[in-house]
């Protein structure tokens, strides 16, 4: 805990105290919804100058407020609300910030100390119920700890790893007096630094590398490190993919950014962590919506893996040099020793693979002859938008188009729920980034089932004058499940369909109910019009309805479970690697494997041209025991010609083949020496991974 200093004392209430320790931490924005055990420190904070109170509609969108006021500026956002349903309405975006990285201090009310654990009315332990999903929680039962509590919430949420943290306070607390103590500023910290003998350990596999890749997430940004960032991957010419968490981290106009990698990533971004020998994960999890199949991720690299958190690093992926540090000093270390020791990297070649792969699959769309494309809805947006505008997005098939068609120039240009995925997310965190920049055009970009989880903050918005924007992509289903129901449940749209029973909302109409402008597009002529027209709205927000086509898919995309190396392009399309980095793959593995000698088995599969069969014929081998060591693929005439070159092990061949043709879509599979497959000599030709 925080001493304080025995200055500057005064005899105040303790719910005066708490609204004073907010003021004098920098707190400058509350988010809140008013209760009876929080009722005192609301009749407090009537009378402060300085904090500016905000009142919404839900305390799930208090969290979610404070989350896009956080994200916007790295500063912490602050959310106040009552015991008991007040204080649960809150484990959500608790769940989201914890995931997510993001400073977030909870003020929530208690029942009086007396009454704790007699189950009294709205009496629920806050403290154990977002112990997991919180860095640290404070019980406060009497005036007294009020100020420290404040102060130690607001050091903890943003030093370190940034997170939420909880002060649940009693109701008896806030009622008594006592003598007011200021407590003393946190002690700036010294950022983290790792030994320098690791910085040379990382910039010598940097020097054998022959095809590096700087994997970047967002730590990157809440370390505030986009400058090093840029100056290294500059300086050492190293292509970077940067996750949905890490966009703007690196601009996506810069010729040595490959996009983003994952489940929904650049066909160029997930190819280069494929295909790398080297990556440096700055800032990174390795989470599973990029990593896909973990055993079959960036099968031929090492990993130096950069993080401020120490139980990252190595939790997934085995750091071969692990650098626990503060993500903008390392960088800037890294940049510094290597500048110093003269050494020029050459890795053109490696990019140029690379950039001819975003050339060659950029992703694709189809434009209605007479309505509208999401994507290409979303396209023209970022067109129209001002520089430096902010986008928030909810989640789903909306949020993926929004990372792969806006241009992220900057860092916090993208406010999103990434780790926990949670819909609802933007008009709310839209609101309070407006709030924490003011000066800047901000986009909520929502479907219309994320819409309707969250639009009541409309009202807060007109009555508070945020003028926020909302695109409003509206296909009349849960997008993202509607496609995976189209990929993987034989086309069974099982209660994801919104407008199924003519229930649609006239989004315009509900607007304007609120207070806000109504605008809807259905052709590609009016987009101009209609975000022209929202972007002349600047004292209340302004909502488009833009409708669009429910059967729209998001590509590329790596199917649930599988390698990264099955990336479809399109329905039944996969890319074609360079094959001279696919022979080097081949020619490494076998060394690696010591098989000399050896003659690992090829099995030849036709199968129906049907969604994701490759992955499901991929699993099977995994399944059976076996590892696939190469894979090619030809698709035509509505069929898969794969052949799997499988490495040694017994006789396990043969009982792969019959469960592979027990597969439904499998018309023919036969088991062969690799020597004999009529692949083997153009290897790499058609090859996946």
């Amino acid at each position: 805990m925080t001493i304080p200093s025995p200055r500057h004392t005064e005899q105040i209430s303790g719910a005066q105290a708490l609204v004073q320790s907010l003021e004098l931490v920098g707190a400058e924005v509350i988010f809140g919804l008013p209760g009876g055990a929080i009722l005192p420190a609301y009749d407090a904070l009537i009378d402060s100058k300085r904090l500016r109170h905000v009142l919404v509609r839900h305390e799930q969108c208090a969290g979610h407020a404070a989350r896009g006021y956080a994200q916007a500026t790295g500063n912490v956002g602050v959310c106040l609300v009552t015991s008991g349903p007040g204080a649960t309405n809150l484990v959500t975006p608790l769940a989201d910030a914890h995931r997510d990285s993001i400073p977030l201090v909870a003020i929530t009310g208690q029942v009086p100390s007396t009454a704790i654990g007699t189950d009294a009315f709205q009496e629920i332990d806050v403290l154990g119920i977002t112990l997991p999903i919180t860095k640290h929680g404070f019980a406060v039962t009497n005036a007294e700890q009020i100020p420290a509590a404040i102060a130690d919430a607001f050091r903890i949420a943003r030093t370190g790893r940034p997170g939420p943290v909880v002060v649940d306070v009693c109701k008896d607390a806030l009622l008594a007096d006592t003598p007011f103590t200021k407590p003393r500023a946190p002690t700036p910290q010294a950022p983290t630094m790792c030994d320098e003998g690791l910085l040379r350990s990382a910039l010598k596999l940097l020097s054998s590398a022959a095809r590096p890749v700087l994997y970047v997430g967002g730590g990157a940004i809440l370390g505030e490190a986009a400058p090093e960032l840029l100056r290294f991957a500059e300086h050492a010419g190293v292509p970077v993919v940067t996750t949905l968490m890490g966009l703007g981290v690196f601009p996506d106009s810069h010729p040595l950014h490959m996009g983003m990698p994952g489940m929904h990533g650049s066909v160029a971004a997930v190819g280069a962590l494929q295909q790398a020998d080297l990556l440096i994960a700055v800032g990174v999890r390795f989470d599973d919506r990029v990593t896909g199949q973990l055993s079959t991720f960036a099968p031929g690299a090492k990993v130096v893996h950069i993080d401020i958190d120490a139980t990252e690093v190595s939790r997934i992926r085995h750091a071969d040099v692990p650098l626990v540090g503060d993500c903008k000093q390392v960088l800037g270390e890294l940049h510094r020793l290597s500048a110093a020791a003269a050494v020029r990297h050459d890795f053109t070649a490696w990019t140029r693979i690379l950039q001819g792969y975003q050339k060659t699959y950029r992703p694709a769309y189809e434009q209605p002859a007479d309505g509208l494309s999401a994507p290409g809805v979303l396209r023209r947006l970022s067109e129209l938008a001002a520089p430096d505008a902010v986008y928030v997005t909810g989640v789903g098939q909306h949020q993926m188009w929004t990372a792969q068609c806006i241009g992220f120039e900057r860092p916090r240009s993208l406010i999103t729920s990434g780790g926990l995925g949670t819909m609802g997310v933007a008009v709310p965190a839209a609101m309070g980034a407006k709030l924490a920049l003011p000066e800047r055009e901000v986009w909520a970009i929502d479907g219309d089932g994320c819409f309707q989880m969250t639009h009541q903050e409309l009202a807060t918005c007109v009555a508070e004058r945020i003028p926020i924007k909302i695109a409003v992509i509206n296909n009349g289903s849960y997008g993202m499940v509607r496609q995976w129901q189209n990929l993987f449940y034989d086309e069974r749209y099982s209660h994801s369909e919104l407008n199924a029973v003519g229930a649609a909302p006239d989004f315009v109409r509900l607007a304007e109910a609120y207070g806000c402008v109504g605008l809807r597009c259905t052709t590609v002529d009016e987009i101009d019009e209609v975000v022209r027209g929202a972007q002349e709205i600047t004292d209340i927000p302004a909502v488009i309805d833009f409708q669009v086509p429910a059967n729209e898919l998001v590509w590329p995309m790596v199917g649930p479970g599988a390698s990264n190396d099955d990336i479809a392009i399109a329905r039944g399309m996969s890319p074609r690697w360079d094959a001279s980095i696919v022979r080097e793959e081949v020619i490494t593995r076998n060394s690696s494997h010591e098989l000399v000698g050896a003659s690992p088995r090829a099995v030849f599969v036709v199968a129906r041209d049907t969604p994701y069969v490759v992955p499901r014929i991929t699993a099977t081998v995994r399944r059976c025991g076996l590892t696939i060591d190469r894979m090619s693929l030809e698709s035509h005439g509505g069929r898969q010609y794969l052949d799997l070159f499988l490495e040694p092990s017994g006789d396990r061949g043969g009982t792969l083949v019959d469960s592979l043709r027990d597969l439904a879509d499998v018309l023919e599979c036969n088991a062969k020496a690799r020597e004999e497959s009529h692949e083997y000599e153009r290897l790499g030709h058609n090859a996946i991974g």
